[in-house]
């Protein structure tokens, strides 16, 4: 049942999904508490134009996803200073990425696959530069919520009282929407751009409902994200279907339950 494990594509898989559970997991925290799911969803869109263009000039699509989504996060936070002012320059970034990316795809004459790949996910053909590339930017993104994981969650509860307090509140806004795009760029890899809130959005969301506090919710939600991507990965492994339909059923399987119970 596990001879899968033994080729190098499934075990490059197991890997990244590994990295991007973790850091999908910890953001998706912190998107939930800062109502920052559209957001969430825009960045997916924008990244698909990004990995669209570089798909077209024949380089790796994860260059084009992390330029194309840090570019976004810096204009969106520039644009809205305030969360409830940001639905309106979300939404227009939003469709003008959906506009290039449609316009590269139109330009591109290779493989429909390499564009079925950035919508549905391609984890079981991650090749291993772009798992060092994913474990990098994880950890990077890992290593730089912890630094600033007491003013982000402060802000995050309050945010009108952390700047009272003297927290650089429009910094951290606009560092954890280049932490977000950062996320959604490696995430993408594993489910596509239509399914990216099923890391990002669903592991949080279930662990919210089942325990308090920052720190084990955080924890169980990365437990969530981990099992739901490595069943996934052995379930495509054995059947053959897409890795992201597994993920994102088990991902709702958990929630549901646990949405109507936990009410």
């Amino acid at each position: 049942m596990f001879a899968v494990l033994q080729y190098s594509f499934i075990q490059n898989a197991f890997i990244a999904s590994f990295f991007v559970a973790i850091v999908a997991a910890v953001i998706g925290y912190f998107m939930l508490v800062r109502g920052l799911t559209f957001a969430g969803h825009a960045f997916s869109h924008v990244g698909f134009a990004g990995a669209a263009g570089a798909v077209w000039l024949g380089i790796n699509p994860l260059y084009g996803l992390l330029t194309f989504t840090i570019a976004a996060a810096i204009a969106i936070a520039s644009i809205g200073k305030q969360y409830r002012e940001r639905d309106v320059p979300i939404g227009i970034i939003f469709t003008l990425a959906l506009a290039f990316g449609v316009l590269f795809l139109f330009l591109y004459n290779g493989y429909a696959e390499e564009a079925y790949s950035i919508l549905f996910g391609t984890i079981l053909g991650i090749s291993t530069q772009s798992v060092l590339i994913t474990a990098f930017f994880s950890l990077l993104t890992i290593a730089a919520v912890i630094c600033i994981f007491r003013p982000l969650l402060f802000s995050s509860v309050d945010e009108e009282v952390a700047k009272a307090r003297g927290v650089p509140t429009d910094k951290l806004s606009i560092l954890f929407l280049i932490l977000c795009a950062i996320t959604v760029s490696v995430s993408v890899q594993v489910v596509g751009v239509l399914l990216i809130f099923t890391l990002l959005v669903g592991p949080a969301a279930t662990a919210m409902r089942l325990v308090k506090g920052p720190y084990k919710a955080i924890g169980l939600a990365i437990v969530f994200g981990l099992l739901y991507s490595w069943a996934g990965i052995f379930l495509a492994a054995q059947t053959n279907l897409p890795v992201s339909f597994f993920i994102a059923t088990l991902s709702f399987a958990v929630y549901l339950p646990v949405r109507f119970i936990k009410t």
